[in-house]
């Protein structure tokens, strides 16, 4: 891993489950700033890279070399989440994973405790500096939550959010770790075709705001295909295509794992049905 643009590389990554292969054999490279798309069918493995990129699974073979925000290479494919988070790694989850019983500003502020400047003297005799350090979160979480329009419900608990607004939720807290590279799995699921074309500009937004590298999955094509460069395709666990929106679109390999067989001789262009 030489290209000092090169932010992740992933080789030959595949893991095992009880004598199931979930993935098998997954290569693939991003560069820093693009935001790329890992789509496939439901039990494709999509998650399961997700889960290893985050090392909440700990690959049976393969690599993971990462650039950290510091500008170091690490190979961090036997790291726990904590350090991949500290190294500049955050994700949302496919289930929203929210602290349902905090306020929707304490559920962003939590995941600002690694940025927190005073030390433990300064907590226990409640000196200026923690205060300080308390101000500057609550300033930090109230940006963020406006970012995505829910600065005003900051004092709700988050389980009392619409599912929307949840989503967004989620997102802000995985910024607030400050990361370089941002895991989003199915940010659009069970969103409506409203919410779904916001979330779209928001991501785009996103990425140019906090100079970030995003990979996503998604099922929702019309997201996928509107703002990802580029995109890989997962079938049982084997990558079957890779490349530009368009060039995926059309891959009968592709248009076979979504809609089967028949779709090759229904569908040959495949321009409207990957």
């Amino acid at each position: 891993m030489t290209d000092g643009n090169l932010l992740l590389k992933v080789k030959e990554l595949s893991i095992v489950f009880g004598g199931l292969r979930a993935v098998s054999d997954f290569s693939f490279e991003i560069s820093k700033g693009e935001l790329v798309g890992l789509i496939g069918p439901n039990g494709a493995g999509k998650t399961t890279v997700f889960n290893m990129l985050s090392g909440i699974y700990t690959p049976t073979a393969g690599e993971i070399y990462f650039q950290g925000r510091e500008g170091r290479i690490h190979s961090i494919g036997k790291l726990d989440p904590a350090k991949l988070n500290r190294l500049g790694i955050a994700r949302t989850f496919q289930n929203i994973r929210l602290f349902n019983n905090l306020t929707v500003e304490d559920n962003v502020r939590i995941a600002l405790h690694e940025s927190r400047r005073e030390n433990p003297f300064d907590v226990v005799f409640r000196l200026g500096r923690f205060y300080k350090d308390e101000q500057r979160m609550i300033d930090r979480a109230d940006e963020l939550l406006s970012f995505f329009k829910i600065e005003k419900k900051k004092h709700e608990l988050a389980r009392n959010l619409p599912y929307g607004e949840q989503r967004k939720l989620e997102i802000a807290r995985a910024l607030a770790a400050n990361p370089v590279l941002l895991l989003l799995d199915e940010p659009a699921a069970g969103m409506n075709p409203q919410e779904t074309v916001e979330l779209m500009k928001l991501i785009s937004f996103i990425r140019e705001e906090f100079k970030l590298t995003i990979l996503l999955i998604e099922h929702d094509m019309r997201l996928v295909m509107g703002i990802c460069e580029r995109i890989m395709v997962l079938d049982y666990g084997r990558t079957i295509a890779a490349g530009l929106p368009a060039e995926v679109r059309q891959n009968p390999a592709v248009i076979k794992a979504y809609l089967g067989e028949e779709a090759l001789s229904a569908f040959p262009s495949g321009a409207s049905h990957a």
